[in-house]
């Protein structure tokens, strides 16, 4: 059964590795795990796709056939990076201080709680000798807070990862996201023609235009479908340069744009309709597209959504169906075919802020929730 006390005690372990990203450095952690995993007899390896950035892969092999067990396989998968401290702790972010029921430190919530949770939900069913049908692929992963480019994506690229469905342990309080926007980041350079400032009759200034842009992009638009779990599409203008002196008129600009978009819009949809826009007062332009994520949606009533909500429910937990405005790596699941919903045991409010903490009542919840979803998935 899952034991509190060591949850706790390993919630704390996992605190005091720093795998700030970036730079970007999970090795301890990641050596700490592949361990503690080891000594459950699983089947455990690491794999790299940048120094110093394993990913721990642990699996709980199932009495079916090798074939039909890895078919079917359930991945649940936490990430083991987390982002700066910052400044103006109260507590220490690598000590795992305990302080009125919570876990202080950075990833409490985001995401090394949930690693633990992960990792003493397979420890409880080792112990009490349950066998499952399927495969349980427990996948302890890097680069989660920059883009997963060193984690999650190249592993279901290259094939390392294929489970019959995937449970992303990476939300708070229960609240299973089924529905995410799709994202949209690119650079608009707009081009000008220099001048001296007091003749600037002379030149194109880049920077009005680049205004001017952007007041239109504000104003504008998109057509989009309504969706139950999430709001409309966001547009932000997030940095902004450009000219290179006060009385020289401005030949270049250069603004980012992070636009949210929703299921049934595509990134090529929003490309074709910010030029558009930008043609209407920039004659000499570029747009550098720099990532982009596709929307994602999950229909609440599949199965292995259904069973974890039914789970909570019969165990006094509510796992509130949510939508994800910003992005997470559910969406990647979908390019392979592979149903996927993220759920969680963090705190809310607390992630990516100081003094970040994790409730220890609720993971101890978690793990348990988490032990008895399994089970119960197993039986279908």
């Amino acid at each position: 059964m899952v034991n509190k006390d060591r949850l706790v005690k390993l919630t704390q372990k996992l605190l005091q590795f720093d795998s700030v990203n970036p730079p970007g450095n999970e090795l301890a952690v990641a050596r700490f795990i592949e361990k503690d995993m080891r000594s459950l007899g699983l089947d455990v390896k690491m794999v790299s796709y940048a120094k110093n950035r394993p990913n721990v892969i642990a699996t709980l092999k199932g009495i079916w056939s090798r074939k039909k067990a890895t078919k079917e396989a359930v991945l649940i998968t936490p990430h083991i990076d987390t982002v700066p401290f910052g400044q103006g702790w109260k507590f220490n972010p690598t000590g795992g201080q305990i302080h009125k029921g919570r876990i202080y430190g950075r990833g409490a919530s985001d995401d090394k709680g949930n690693v633990a949770v992960g990792m003493e939900a397979l420890r409880s069913l080792v112990e009490d000798g349950v066998k499952l049908k399927r495969d349980i692929v427990f996948a302890a992963t890097a680069d989660e807070e920059t883009g997963s480019h060193k984690g999650i994506r190249p592993l279901l690229e290259k094939g390392v990862l294929r489970p019959k469905v995937a449970l992303i342990t990476d939300s708070e309080e229960f609240d299973c996201v089924i529905a995410q926007k799709g994202l949209f980041h690119c650079r608009v350079q707009i081009f000008g023609l220099k001048a001296h400032g007091a003749y600037n009759w002379l030149g194109v200034n880049a920077i009005e235009i680049a205004s001017r842009v952007i007041n239109r992009l504000k104003k504008h638009q998109f057509k989009y479908k309504k969706h139950p779990l999430l709001v409309p599409p966001t547009k932000n203008i997030g940095t902004i340069r450009g000219g290179d002196k006060v009385n020289m008129v401005a030949d270049f600009c250069e603004f980012a744009l992070d636009i949210r978009f929703m299921p049934g819009m595509t990134a090529e949809g929003i490309l074709k309709e910010i030029k558009n826009i930008i043609a209407k007062e920039a004659k000499n332009f570029k747009v550098i597209i720099d990532d982009t994520q596709k929307p994602y949606e999950l229909e609440a009533r599949h199965p292995f959504v259904k069973t974890y909500v039914d789970v909570c429910r019969k165990m006094g937990f509510k796992a509130h169906l949510k939508g994800s405005q910003g992005a997470t790596v559910i969406t990647f699941f979908q390019d392979y075919g592979i149903p996927a919903f993220s759920t969680g045991w963090g705190a809310h409010g607390v992630i990516h802020a100081n003094d970040e903490y994790a409730t220890i009542q609720t993971l101890y919840s978690g793990a348990r929730v988490l032990e008895a979803y399994l089970k119960e998935y197993d039986t279908r």
